[in-house]
């Protein structure tokens, strides 16, 4: 074959392979056997092997994967990837509803289009003159890790549009079908590997692996639900983009309806609650969006979601199992925390053998014993709790479980504290609780000390390494590297995350030797007001009680702490490592800024920023903050899921800034990193 016969034969299989996958994935109607489809392919990929100068940047060829890579540069979106508002009940959805018709002039009405909710992973893709040059995941919303060379090898994603000359945006969802999970699953356990938890977590995993080759065999998949396209092509309604995006080339969810009327959104609702667990893939609920972009663009967005579409989850699965044990676990506040030990059982897409029971009350309450079999579900999906017993499935014998009144870890008498549930272990030296504030002070908001994970701060208490977190700065890269599991290089970057920690602000160090009720903001107002350790632990209730919102509670707690002689220990251990235990004078604003002398209570969840840093910025610019909202706040940040503090600033008509006022208010102020 000569080079003229070669170019001619790429250009049929091309051809004749974009029409297949066009076939297979977006219409559901393949035209060529599997065995011959990858006759040709292979055809192709030995073609362009030997005449790489004819290879086309979007041929099918390129799926199969390229080179390996160890970097996902962030990339920010465009347009920020919102999320949408959550609802479980029909109340909700009536609510959405009649906010969105409050939202159009009285006489408009107002048709939705309902969507399953794939339980995937969001991702963007990018065509310029109708090629896929880009593709970046959600992260943030507002930022994301560039997967283009991963995804090339999903073939659901077209390469090249069935338009000519389109420049465009669209997004859609990353999924695994419930058969090829478990293939990969299988392949997991026949190498010895742990299975995977879930299709989504899995395919989260797989869209960062640095091998596109290993990408390739995972067999991901992607449905298009939204498009972008700046040009003189326009659409009227939601649908008809679900449309063109078809006939662009990307598969769509054909699991979608036009809806004229809630009713209809309700009976689509119903039918898929009850049909899910047939469909291929995994399902969480379903979308409902307003047809008509003129009126989702005249209802406009809160700062993380447009107020012209909503989630309406499923009801969470529940599932029964088998009760074997209750196990107590000690939290870092010496919290006794009783967990389910259950005969494994899948809900919602996992294998659970361990749930939550809150605590020794609700035990009770529910009745639950040993033995018997539990109705289990995941709340929100995710977090899987005990809900209930199957009394009459109880067998005979079993006897009402009676909580502990020692410690299960170091055999001290457990307390409750008037006005709590919780039941505590008290004794400072208890293994347990040394875990857990181990954990929390390496923790992102405290420390950030990175390596420092469950693995290793289980084995340096079992080993004695340490008796408290103090002693963490006398280990060395011998002592970590003793440890299983971890090699000389883990052990080299734990003495360096240790030694970086060193110059962590007094206040988070503050929040990281974990005094009771004392929380991340609460820390900030401490140090604020008494700017060394020494100066805090010579104050007096009384003292403690006039600063804002430190009430008798906390002011007991923190002094209490500083009354116990192992706390003196622990400080001689953290000046002896050099730690700041010291606030500098906060600088003077740099520039004017609305914040300047204002109380300011940050709320909900942020999409650009932690809470952690957009309160640095507050007080950079010359704010206070504050944890609660009263007549005293001046400004609250509102966040996505806001809440009662929302309410409350509502009603003592307190000023409301949304994310985006904030982000722009920080532009202002030459911050934008």
């Amino acid at each position: 074959m000569n080079q003229t016969e070669a170019a001619l034969r790429i250009v049929e299989l091309t051809t004749q392979l974009d029409e297949h996958s066009y076939n297979y994935y977006a219409l559901a109607a393949p035209t060529l056997s599997d065995e011959e489809f990858d006759r040709q392919l292979a055809e192709l990929i030995s073609l362009e092997s030997e005449w790489p100068d004819l290879a086309h940047p979007d041929s099918p060829a390129q799926r199969v994967g390229g080179d390996p890579t160890s970097d996902f540069p962030t990339l920010a979106h465009a347009t920020p990837m919102l999320s949408l508002d959550n609802s479980y009940s029909r109340q909700d959805v009536a609510a959405f509803d009649t906010r969105v018709h409050n939202g159009l002039a009285p006489e408009e009405v107002a048709q939705y289009v309902a969507e399953l909710k794939i339980d995937g992973v969001a991702l963007s893709l990018t065509y310029e003159n109708s090629r896929l040059v880009r593709a970046v995941t959600r992260g943030n919303g507002v930022q994301g890790d560039e997967v283009t060379n991963n995804t090339r090898t999903i073939g659901a994603v077209p390469l090249r549009l069935r338009e000519p000359g389109v420049n465009c945006e669209v997004r859609g969802e990353v999924y695994m079908t419930r058969a090829d999970f478990a293939v990969l699953n299988q392949r997991q356990q026949d190498a010895g590997r742990a299975a995977f938890a879930n299709p989504r977590n899995s395919t989260a995993g797989t869209l960062k692996l640095q091998n596109p080759k290993a990408v390739a065999k995972r067999r991901l998949r992607y449905f298009a639900y939204w498009i972008d396209r700046p040009s003189a092509t326009t659409y009227a309604t939601h649908s008809e983009r679900l449309e063109a995006l078809t006939r662009l080339g990307f598969p769509v969810n054909p699991e979608w309806a036009r809806c004229p009327c809630l009713d209809e959104v309700f009976a689509f609702y119903d039918r898929y609650d009850v049909e899910r667990d047939k469909l291929a893939y995994e399902v969480d609920g379903i979308v409902i969006k307003v047809d008509s972009l003129d009126q989702q663009q005249r209802l406009g967005f809160t700062a993380k979601s447009p107020r012209s579409a909503m989630a309406y989850k499923f009801r969470a699965e529940q599932v029964r199992s088998r009760l074997l044990d209750i196990n107590l676990q000690v939290g870092r506040t010496g919290t006794i925390s009783p967990v389910a030990i259950l005969e494994p059982v899948r809900v919602a897409g996992t294998t659970v053998q361990r749930a939550t029971l809150h605590n020794a009350d609700e035990i009770e309450r529910k009745d639950i014993r040993i033995g018997d079999l539990v109705l289990l579900e995941k709340g929100g999906d995710v977090i899987p709790k005990v809900v209930g017993v199957v009394p009459q499935e109880r067998p005979d014998g079993t006897k009402p479980y009676a909580f502990p009144q020692d410690c299960p870890v170091c055999d001290a008498e457990l307390v409750t504290y008037e006005g709590e549930v919780a039941r505590r272990c008290v004794n400072p030296a208890c293994q347990g609780q040394l875990k857990r504030r181990i954990s929390h002070f390496c923790g992102r908001n405290a420390m950030d000390i990175e390596g420092l994970g469950t693995a290793v701060v289980e084995q340096i208490v079992d080993r004695e390494l340490v008796q408290d977190v103090g002693d963490l700065y006398d280990l060395d890269a011998d002592s970590f590297a003793s440890l299983e599991r971890l090699g000389r290089k883990s052990a080299n970057n734990l003495v360096e995350a240790l030694a970086a920690s060193r110059q962590q602000p007094f206040n988070r160090v503050l929040f990281g030797i974990g005094i009771l009720h004392v929380g991340a903001t609460v820390a900030r107002n401490l140090v604020r007001h008494f700017p060394s350790i020494e100066e805090l632990a010579q104050v007096t209730e009384e003292e403690l009680a006039e600063v804002d919102e430190i009430g008798p509670t906390i002011s007991k707690s923190v002094r209490d702490f500083f009354a116990e002689p192992a706390t003196q220990a622990l400080l001689a251990k953290l000046r002896t490592a050099g730690l700041q235990l010291k606030a500098e004078a906060p600088p003077a604003p740099t520039t004017e800024s609305l914040f300047i002398g204002k109380t300011v209570v940050l709320t909900g969840s942020m999409v650009s920023y932690s809470r952690q840093q957009a309160g640095d910025f507050v007080e950079r610019l010359g704010g206070k903050l504050s944890s609660s909202v009263s007549a005293r706040t001046d400004l609250l940040i509102a966040g996505d899921k806001a809440g009662s503090k929302l309410s409350k600033a509502q009603q003592l008509d307190v000023q409301i800034m949304a994310e985006e006022e904030f982000l722009r208010e920080l532009k202002k102020a030459g911050i934008d990193d």
